[in-house]
């Protein structure tokens, strides 16, 4: 597996993490066009910062406070391939969180919704995108100290909306010892959007490439880069890390559950359930539980939000499962006189089957076809496919 790592011991922002994942190798006419849909060509150079060369990306474009409807419209009409687009709408719903939770309802982005700003979140998804990486881990966060200035006076450093990304991420942070600002929303939205995999998960990985990218400042003795990596993984070093997102509800209707578990499904949930439950003042309801890969979390959070109403959706982020090795086995059977081909899904342990069930979709056509009961036509599947695994020794009698 190929795993992303970004090490932002000296500062990240948006420049900076197209810069570091242009110098590993991303597709810079890509990014290129996705950044001038949004505010012109940008400049992308080589330059040297305390001896390191790196790659500088500047967007050029003027300074305007923007609300959340006019940024994503802006991310809808780039040029950025479909997928980053998504991503880049998921970043600044991140920072629109924040800055909310910090303002108030109906905050406007401030710097973070600058054209720059835009451009470099669309040209960082569109990097990202290219690269196409199995996954992405990131380093703790260095974050610098002191006082800035910016929309609404001097504020400490960091910044509070850069605090309330990285306080809702899991990422992990450091102090840092220099005094100025190290990690900046747009950059803290970004790791938190691309960060997939723990650092801890990945066990014994090999160096494949490393890039660098640019702050505009150039210090003397310390260089003003963020570091990335393309890493080289055991695929089973990684393990299958899920989130589970949990929400209870009391007044949604038995169609809207369904509804809804089957929309997630659609959004990419690895299996999603609603469980009969009884609820404060004895009311009846039931937990939504669903079980999202990591990238996949903002997404599905909103559909459980848009279609259910609720108020408050839990997460546990990142929790280990066990998951068997899967075969898809053709099994020929005859029903009525005729031969049907039907896949039965393997799960194996220890070289051997530990289960086996026929493929839904297929067997309910069959019953169909045939007008005869769902549980006869599984049942002689079953029955052959049994004998079938018991005779090749795969499974036991």
């Amino acid at each position: 597996m190929n795993i992303l790592l970004f090490d932002p011991f000296n500062g990240a922002a948006g420049d900076m993490v197209i810069g570091s994942l242009l110098d590993l190798g991303a597709d810079e006419e890509a990014v290129r066009a996705a950044m001038r849909s949004v505010v012109g060509e940008p400049t992308i150079e080589r330059v040297d910062r305390s001896g390191i060369r790196a790659v500088q990306v500047r967007a050029h474009a003027p300074v305007h406070h923007r609300t959340l409807d006019e940024v994503l419209d802006r991310v809808a009409g780039s040029d950025a391939p479909a997928p980053a687009r998504e991503m880049a709408r998921r970043v600044f719903f991140r920072i629109h969180r924040a800055e909310e939770g910090i303002h108030g309802a109906g905050a406007h982005f401030h710097e973070v919704g600058a054209d720059d700003a835009i451009a470099d979140v669309v040209g960082a998804c569109t990097a990202l995108h290219s690269l196409d990486v199995d996954g992405v881990a990131v380093l703790p966060v260095a974050l610098g100290r002191g006082f800035a200035v910016g929309a609404h006076g001097t504020f400490p450093i960091p910044a509070p909306a850069t605090v309330a990304i990285l306080a809702a991420s899991g990422l992990q942070t450091v102090p840092g010892d220099e005094d100025r600002e190290l990690c900046t929303p747009t950059g803290a939205a970004l790791l938190a959007e691309f960060a997939t995999v723990r650092l801890a998960d990945l066990g014994p990985r090999t160096i494949r490439a490393v890039g660098y990218g640019a702050g505009s400042r150039n210090p003397p003795g310390r260089p003003n880069v963020l570091r990335s990596m393309l890493l080289a993984v055991e695929e089973q070093a990684v393990g299958d890390r899920v989130d589970i997102l949990e929400t209870n509800v009391d007044d949604v209707t038995g169609e809207a559950l369904a509804y809804t578990l089957a929309r997630l499904i659609e959004e990419g949930a690895r299996d999603a359930s609603a469980i009969p439950a009884v609820m404060k003042k004895g009311r009846s309801g039931h937990l939504v539980r669903v079980v999202s890969p990591p990238d996949a979390t903002d997404r599905l959070t909103g559909v459980m939000a848009r279609e259910l109403g609720t108020l408050g959706i839990r997460c546990i982020p990142m929790v280990h499962r066990f998951v068997a090795e899967r075969t898809v086995e053709p099994v020929t059977v005859t029903l009525r006189g005729r031969e049907w081909t039907i896949d039965v899904k393997c799960g194996w342990a220890g070289g051997k089957i530990s289960s086996f069930k026929p493929e839904y979709d297929q067997t309910a056509a069959c019953a169909r076809e045939l007008g005869v009961p769902l549980r006869e036509v599984a049942g002689a599947v079953e029955a052959v496919a049994r004998r079938l695994f018991i005779e090749r020794g795969v499974l036991e009698p």
